[in-house]
């Protein structure tokens, strides 16, 4: 291992660390210094939405947290048969559904996973393949309505998803692709230069609710951590490279998501 490899990786562990007691002199948050942050949550286009289903004592969820948690295993396999939208509005509740708010001058929301100072950085975008009554393409998630709004009308995407993902034509072709795209100022504002740790373990909260959700209502889910940064963002128009922007979002994680074959 040379010399830049070495300083790369130790730069990273540095992510992995907690407070320090030198971190009583660096700079203020913006919070400490009493800036306003940036809505926790995106304002909607103005581009069809459909309004999801909440009956969920519907579903058949008769499995036990031991059930649960025992058969709990990436599924990469999937049929061909069609999530139905009450499933896919389940999932998405249960990955990203807002319970409450609190706050008025910077306001947060309380959602179904734990994050850090409640700031809750992810936006959900799906791409949909087959989902009863969605036609194919590309949605974001607009969990204060729980609704989705169409992010962009194309059915051929599947060459550069499956280009984005690392060659991975299993999540490609999968009925639907969850994407989680982080707005790393949410949790910057609050936390300053320990956002970036914060930001990563709460990904995992809500992948993990992502796969006890699945397996509950005879889903398989596989997360994907292996994609190209730039395909993938662009694919979802995000402006590339890093950003000293406030409003600066790129892809972290992603899960396919399909009936159990």
């Amino acid at each position: 291992m040379n010399d830049k490899t070495k300083y790369a990786i130790m730069k990273n562990r540095e992510l992995l660390k907690g407070y320090h007691a030198g971190d009583a002199g660096a700079e203020e948050t913006d919070q400490q210094q009493k800036l306003p942050s940036i809505p926790c949550l995106q304002a909607p286009m103005d581009t069809s939405v459909v309004k999801l289903p909440t009956d969920y004592a519907s579903l058949p969820l008769n499995q036990t947290l031991l059930d649960l948690i025992s058969s709990r295993e990436s599924r990469r396999s999937y049929q061909e048969q069609p999530l139905s939208l009450l499933e896919l509005s389940f999932l998405l509740w249960s990955t990203q559904g807002v319970r409450r708010f609190a706050g008025h001058k910077n306001p947060v929301t309380f959602r179904n996973v734990p994050s850090a100072g409640s700031r809750h950085t992810f936006e959900t975008y799906l791409f949909v393949n087959r989902v009863e009554g969605l036609k194919k393409a590309i949605y974001h998630y607009l969990p204060e309505s729980h609704a989705l709004e169409l992010w962009e009308e194309r059915d051929d995407f599947d060459k550069e998803l499956t280009d984005a993902l690392c060659g991975q034509h299993f999540a490609a072709s999968a009925p639907v692709l969850f994407v989680w795209a982080s707005l790393p100022y949410r949790m910057e504002w609050r936390y300053g230069l320990k956002a970036a740790k914060y930001v990563l373990i709460d990904a995992g909260h809500v992948c993990e609710n992502l796969y006890l959700s699945c397996e509950a209502i005879g889903c398989g889910t596989c997360a994907i951590g292996a994609y190209d940064q730039d395909r993938l963002d662009d694919l979802l128009g995000f402006a590339p490279g890093p950003s000293s922007d406030k409003h600066y979002i790129c892809t972290v994680y992603a899960a396919s998501v399909g009936k159990i074959q």
